[in-house]
């Protein structure tokens, strides 16, 4: 049994987990403890809608599944409030970047544990979330979780979720940036900020979405819309050069990956 869920933390990554659940059906707000002192208002919103908001020590027994979503920075803290209240028979899923499940095991009392990296796209029910365990049990409580709310990739070394988390738990904002950054230049040849916002966002997300319907190699598709000696192919010739995106993403990867790995020592 899956359920009660209880989840440690509720904030942005939390309330989007939440929000997906709800809107795909696969768990109500009723399947759900949250423990936040400072809940999100999807946390708020699922308390309405019969969640049960920061329970008591004696009640958190009743768990089934632990989802650890604090910052990496607390964890050891939130697990020690809670582990000496659990059933013996809880299964741990952790979504704090760079926490080994071995760790989390020790600190949890040597309960079944899995790590994921999802992304906040959950929300809408379009995450991607890497998974990892070595124990059977955790690892199908991960997936009873995450695979509703879309792409699983499961990870067969845990030494992986390092650059799982750079490639895609942090490629979100790597997105945002470059539509502020289009945004931005199309302001500065001449368009004004809502035309360059309109144009800038709807061309991207309908680039994202014909890549994900047609399943296409990214490269093919690339090549479709560049004619040669054309303005893609001069603007390409900028992004496509030296100290352009292939060794810019290169750099930022290594250093989330790095970063990944400081948080969980």
């Amino acid at each position: 049994m899956t359920t009660p869920i209880l989840m440690l933390g509720a904030g942005r990554l939390g309330g989007a987990l939440i929000e997906g659940w709800r809107r795909t059906g696969a768990f109500s707000p009723a399947d759900l403890m949250i423990r936040d002192p400072q809940p999100s208002p999807a946390a708020e919103d699922a308390a309405r809608g019969g969640a049960w908001l920061n329970p008591e020590d004696g009640d958190l027994a009743r768990a089934k599944t632990v989802l650890m979503a604090v910052k990496p920075q607390i964890w050891r803290e939130a697990a020690a409030e809670v582990t000496p209240w659990l059933a013996s028979n809880a299964v741990i899923v952790s979504v704090a970047a760079g926490v080994a499940t071995a760790d989390l095991s020790v600190e949890f009392g040597k309960r079944p544990v899995a790590r994921v990296m999802p992304t906040t796209a959950a929300a809408i029910a379009r995450c991607t979330a890497s998974i990892f365990s070595a124990d059977p049990e955790a690892f199908a409580r991960a997936h009873a979780l995450f695979e509703p709310l879309g792409a699983v990739v499961d990870l067969a070394d845990e030494r992986l979720m390092h650059a799982a988390t750079a490639v895609s738990g942090s490629s979100p904002a790597y997105l945002y940036a470059f539509v502020e950054a289009l945004e931005a230049a199309g302001e500065a040849v001449g368009l004004g900020p809502e035309e360059s916002r309109k144009l800038a966002r709807a061309t991207l997300t309908g680039a994202a979405a014909l890549l994900a319907e047609t399943g296409a190699d990214p490269a093919e598709l690339r090549k479709q819309v560049t004619s040669p000696g054309g303005t893609t192919a001069a603007a390409l010739e900028v992004l496509t050069g030296e100290g352009g995106l292939g060794p810019l993403l290169r750099e930022a990867v290594v250093a989330a990956t790095r970063r990944s790995k400081e948080l969980g020592a």
